[in-house]
């Protein structure tokens, strides 16, 4: 079944997406984190030990079920496809950029929808900085900028990082070896069955219908085409109904629980660099593991670089703490981004704007 080919068929997969989210909030994931790539992938990466931050340590099925989902459906449906291209090394840093933004901002594109339809008025804010970094990338495309065609190559090729997805689900299920939060948010997750399923169902239904935060505002600037869009509102209404009904809808800035800071100039510019990044990819962080599960060596390799933005986010002190109650005093500690943090997404927008006007290629190139 195709879920791109009309408005309403987009809409659905917005809605079967939005219920997936919906449904691991309830039964365990951080609410206003109910599915968020950034943050699911910083886990995955503490239970591989590849950062010491005991809070965030846990192999998440969704990332697992995304991939696969996406493998098995566009197996399926004869639309795998392994291809590679070109500027292996620039796609690498281009995936830590969007790990690394959105660990300033506190989540990913899709995370932001969530944090919208939760009332976190932060996430609103951040939204103008996402808009004005996926503009900006389109600016680039317009004068030129391009990674390289993607070709055909060998089949072993694009099916690598599914492979090493099933690997760590096996670690994560028959083996010690992988580490588990006992507190903080990575210790806080809906049962493992559940969210591989649920992580299967959403990467399937987001392969189908191109889901993509980037794309479709990309799409909207380029070429004046809304279709896109209807995905994320589709999400968006269903995470606003769930919210209110479970009364997780609570409208404000600096409001505990949220897992959200309210230093505006960094939500901004965090997303801006999420952005702008996606666009020189080809796709936000969502889309790159759905074009990885379908073969696509080019998002395999931009995920591998997510994986590192997201140690490196917390090996370095890079990633922002959120608002948090005190349980003592009772008072609102707000939440903050570290002068490392800052640092690193001036950094990262600066490397976007190098690559982005430097990386000009010929179509037959």
């Amino acid at each position: 079944m195709n879920l791109s080919d009309s408005k309403k068929k987009l809409a659905l997969a917005g809605v079967i997406c939005g219920v997936v989210a919906a449904c691991l909030a309830y039964f365990g994931n951080p609410a206003n984190m109910a599915f968020c790539i950034a943050c699911f992938i910083r886990d995955t990466a503490g239970a591989l030990g590849m950062h010491s931050s005991e809070a965030v340590q846990y192999a998440r099925p969704e990332i697992i079920g995304l991939v696969l989902g996406a493998f098995l459906i566009s197996v399926a449906t004869k639309e795998y496809r392994s291809t590679a291209g070109s500027s292996p090394m620039v796609r690498f840093v281009l995936g830590m950029i969007l790990a690394i933004g959105s660990l300033v901002f506190l989540g990913c594109p899709l995370r932001m929808i969530i944090r919208m339809s939760a009332g976190d008025l932060n996430a609103w804010v951040a939204l103008i900085g996402f808009i004005l970094g996926v503009g900006t990338g389109v600016f680039a495309l317009k004068k030129g900028f391009s990674l390289g065609r993607a070709h055909l190559t060998n089949r072993v090729s694009g099916g690598v990082l599914p492979v090493l997805m099933l690997g760590v689900l096996v670690l994560a299920l028959g083996t010690t070896l992988l580490k588990s939060s006992t507190s903080g948010p990575g210790s806080m997750h809906a049962p493992i069955l559940l969210s591989l399923i649920g992580g299967l169902i959403f990467g399937a239904a987001a392969q189908k219908s191109r889901m993509c935060f980037a794309g479709s505002i990309r799409d909207v600037i380029l070429m004046r085409n809304f279709d896109l869009l209807t995905i994320i509102g589709g999400f968006f209404v269903v995470m606003l109904v769930f919210n209110a009904a479970t009364g997780r809808f609570v409208l404000g800035f600096d409001t505990p629980g949220m897992i959200a800071h309210s230093e505006h100039l960094w939500n901004v510019l965090g997303m801006y660099a999420v952005g702008f990044a996606a666009v020189l990819a080809g796709g936000c962080p969502l889309r790159q593991l759905i074009l990885a599960g379908q073969g696509s060596s080019d998002s395999a390799v931009t995920v591998l670089g997510m994986f590192a933005g997201a140690a490196a986010a917390h090996n370095f002190g890079l990633a922002a703490s959120g608002t948090a109650l005190d349980a003592e005093t009772q008072e609102i500690i707000a939440g903050a981004v570290p002068a490392n943090g800052k640092a690193a997404v001036i950094l990262c927008i600066i490397v976007c704007f190098v690559i982005a006007f430097t990386d000009k290629r010929s179509e037959g190139r």
